[in-house]
């Protein structure tokens, strides 16, 4: 529902939101809104401030706001105004405001905000799915990540061998405890190892244990992280980095399902659910040169990959909300208003840094901001991943040339193989070549 004694601003507002829901209602009179909130179940209302030309301080919007939350708790409100008042805007999103927009509003930004509202009213069986994370802080309703969820539920309970696969920053860790916490072991320990930064030295010892004596520094009996997640989860972060030597011991270990401490002829039987992760691309797994075939198999009953942050569209909006509101607390700012520009900015970036960068950017921002209104110039990028992204771009061979083309075109249409190849001025066939070619 849109009030506004503006019908200007109803019409606007009408054809505007048209397309994006199943019901937009209009009313010029304020009056009438507890009798249409009574009658009606609104998932959202946007409100109007002001509704006498003379008086400009906002209190009418705040007054039916409450109301609207007296009558109506669930529906959530978004208050907008020509008058942007930054002292008004603290006050109703302190008494409970979803969002607060001046006028002349920027259609994207009144999009946004109105898609954020309408994605937090889940239906049961969505809710149920964003529970399966949200204790480990995994924030996301877009579909990509909302099939990883779905995914999440049917592994879980399970004692299959789970190979998650994901670039940096996209949350590997994050998945790898939700499983965990959702299944039958979650009242053993969960146990995280980053193997790729273990020598070779250290890979036996960590994982296996040893008896005091088995080496020069063997003080004392050290339990291995095997033992250590006896009857829980062990996480084997950084997989695809292990040498093949490496890699041939543990497979030992998983075939067998036992461990032999170093120093000690004891065999120590073994009863843990695997899960690792990798940041490489399955085609990288699948050079026998790196890394062994039967290994793969053993430890990939099921594969998880989680999508990078720029194919997540709508849980950048999400994202960032999520962290301002975290780092506000932290640092006793805010609350911010957030300028168009801001929001323009954000989305333009390809985050190679993933979730991780965004945490970052916005943490940085809130700290530098001078204002509680944040705008373009607040943001700055990650020196360090630009330079990475520089780095790739760097390399003009041509099959990478074309391969990264390939990829950006892909990214832009969701995945959309017609549009696609009607872009790269191609077939689809030839697209699915490349494709193939690239092992893609």
């Amino acid at each position: 529902m849109v009030i506004d004694d503006d019908v200007d601003v109803l019409t606007a507002l009408r054809l505007l939101l048209k397309p994006l829901v199943a019901e937009v209602v209009v009313e010029k009179n304020p009056g009438n809104l507890p009798g249409l909130v009574s009658e009606n179940k609104f998932d959202t209302v946007i409100l109007d401030m002001n509704f006498n030309g003379l008086i400009n301080t906002g209190n009418e919007g705040i007054f039916w706001l409450n109301k609207i939350r007296e009558l109506s708790p669930e529906t959530s409100v978004i208050l907008i105004t020509a008058y942007g008042d930054i002292d008004v805007a603290i006050r109703s999103l302190k008494e409970g405001a979803s969002d607060f927009i001046v006028k002349p509003w920027k259609n994207e930004k009144m999009i946004d905000s109105v898609t954020e509202v309408l994605r937090k009213r889940k239906t049961p069986g969505q809710e149920k799915i964003k529970s399966v994370v949200e204790g480990g802080k995994i924030i996301g309703e877009s579909d990509e990540i909302q099939a990883v969820f779905s995914k999440i539920k049917k592994v879980a309970p399970t004692d299959a061998n789970i190979l998650i696969l994901g670039e940096n920053g996209t949350g590997k860790d994050l998945i790898a405890r939700a499983i965990h916490e959702n299944s039958n072991r979650k009242d053993k320990p969960f146990v995280k190892v980053d193997v790729g930064a273990l020598t070779s030295s250290l890979f036996e010892s960590e994982l296996f244990g040893y008896k005091k004596g088995a080496f020069t520094d063997a003080r004392e009996d050290r339990q291995g992280r095997f033992e250590a997640a006896q009857g829980g989860t062990l996480f084997l972060d950084e997989i695809g980095n292990i040498s093949l030597r490496q890699q041939a011991r543990l497979l030992t270990v998983l075939q067998n399902r036992y461990i032999t401490p170093l120093g000690s002829n004891e065999i120590i039987p073994i009863d843990i659910r695997l899960i690792c992760a990798t940041n490489l691309h399955i085609s990288e797994l699948s050079d026998e040169e790196k890394f062994r075939k039967d290994l793969i198999y053993r430890i990939n009953t099921v594969d998880l990959i989680i999508p990078p942050l720029r194919r997540r569209g709508t849980d950048i909006t999400l994202l960032t909300r999520h962290f301002l509101d975290l780092y506000s607390g932290k640092y006793s700012k805010g609350p911010f208003q957030i300028e168009t520009d801001f929001w323009k900015k954000l989305k333009s970036h390809p985050f190679p840094g993933n979730v991780r960068e965004l945490q970052f950017m916005i943490e940085r921002a809130v700290i530098m901001a001078e204002t509680n209104i944040l705008n373009a110039e607040d943001l700055s990028f990650s020196a360090i991943e630009n330079a990475v992204q520089k780095e790739k771009m760097n390399d003009l061979r041509l099959e990478t040339v074309e391969k990264n083309t390939i990829l950006k075109v892909i990214d832009k249409n969701k995945g959309n193989i017609s549009r696609s190849a009607k872009e790269l001025g191609i077939t689809r066939t030839a697209l699915y070549r490349r494709l193939e070619k690239y092992d893609l």
